[in-house]
């Protein structure tokens, strides 16, 4: 690619292309145009037909995600627009009804319970995935999550699913334990969120050549916010769905306190006159411990999470805050499945990017 003030493109004839806006457009085609060659060249090493088509669908993810780069939209929030949350946003735990025990077992077999498990434990000064650190008496956050699901299971006779979104990082590892669940009164269904490749800076190209044996310091999980397209594209969605399942339970693997409470549940399954709670994410007091962690704002006439990223450096001290902004988000979240397909299919989810420089060593 051509770099400096103009860029000479061919049309039929030679022309200079002076004009500033008409310039940036032509360089963001381009820039697309080169990843999209480079996408294919490594989907033709892909070692199965499988892996490629695997590939392929993380790849126009991607893609998508590249194009919202180049346009340059930043994430960070406008602060005059910050307002507080409107009346009734949140709701109290304790303004929330108890079901009735002969409901139950019905409500929990509408129940699917999803944990983020694409995370390593380095932050912690361990190696391997972060669910497979002991935690308490040699048990690890995946052995106690499993014994909490099963748990669930047997006192109300039902079978709720565990499914575990792991990463290209977790995934072998992961699945190398989970056969001594097998005598558990459980179902633990996996799928992997999407594997993106890492880009050079200056290219905008993709670092890893290769599908075969690819070096994993090439290639990265995205965010949480991946969930919605990988889990629609594992097909485990559209099973649940068919299967009668109708809401999931999202959380992270190391949060031993995120477990499936029934009043909440019985919140989404029953709401009142004139609501209908497709998405809800549980919210708690902040405190001095947790003034990192995201909060929920008002924003351009719109209920939505502020995470510190997104906060002007000038404001990041009123962000953290505890007076300001009272709660921060657990990433505990319930969700419709139906909604979940109807957004991915429509192509309706529009989260912001946030842009991770890393340097080679």
């Amino acid at each position: 690619m051509q770099t400096g003030t103009h860029l000479t493109v061919s049309f039929g004839k030679q022309r200079k292309i002076s004009d500033t806006t008409e310039f940036k457009q032509l360089t963001k085609q381009d820039a697309k145009n080169e990843l999209a060659k480079e996408l294919e060249k490594i989907l033709n090493t892909a070692p199965s037909t499988v892996e490629k088509q695997r590939t392929a669908e993380e790849f126009k993810g991607f893609q998508r995600l590249f194009s919202k780069f180049l346009q340059g939209t930043s994430s960070t929030v406008q602060w005059d627009k910050v307002e507080p949350l409107p009346h009734g946003a949140v709701i109290g735990y304790k303004e929330l009804t108890s079901p009735e025990t002969k409901r139950i077992k019905d409500m929990l077999s509408r129940l699917v319970v999803v944990k983020l498990n694409g995370g390593l434990g380095t932050t912690m000064g361990c190696t391997g995935p972060k669910s497979l650190i002991p935690v308490r008496n040699e048990l690890t956050f995946l052995d106690l999550t499993v014994q909490q699901i099963e748990h669930l299971n047997k006192t109300y006779d039902t079978d709720v699913p565990l499914v575990l979104m792991n990463s290209f990082n977790t995934d072998e590892d992961t699945h190398k334990v989970l056969p001594k669940y097998r005598g558990l009164r459980i179902k633990i269904y996996t799928f992997n969120q999407s594997r993106f490749p890492r880009l050079n800076k200056e290219s905008l190209l993709p670092i890893g050549r290769t599908l075969n044996n690819p070096d994993p310091e090439s290639w990265y999980p995205p965010g949480h916010g991946d969930f919605y397209d990988a889990f629609y594209n594992s097909g485990l969605l559209e099973m649940f769905i068919g299967g009668g399942r109708e809401y999931c339970f999202v959380s992270n693997i190391d949060n031993l306190g995120a477990t499936v409470d029934l009043n909440i549940l019985n919140l989404m399954l029953n709401p009142g006159k004139g609501q209908n709670h497709e998405f809800v994410m549980e919210v708690t007091d902040k405190t001095k411990g947790d003034v990192k962690g995201g909060t929920l704002i008002q924003y351009e006439n719109k209920i939505r999470l502020l995470e510190i990223p997104q906060v002007p450096k000038e404001r990041v001290d009123e962000f953290k805050s505890v007076n300001k902004f009272k709660i921060f988000n657990t990433n505990n979240l319930w969700m419709k499945l139906k909604t979940i397909a109807s957004l991915v299919e429509e192509q309706r989810m529009n989260m912001e990017i946030i842009v991770n420089p890393k340097v080679s060593a």
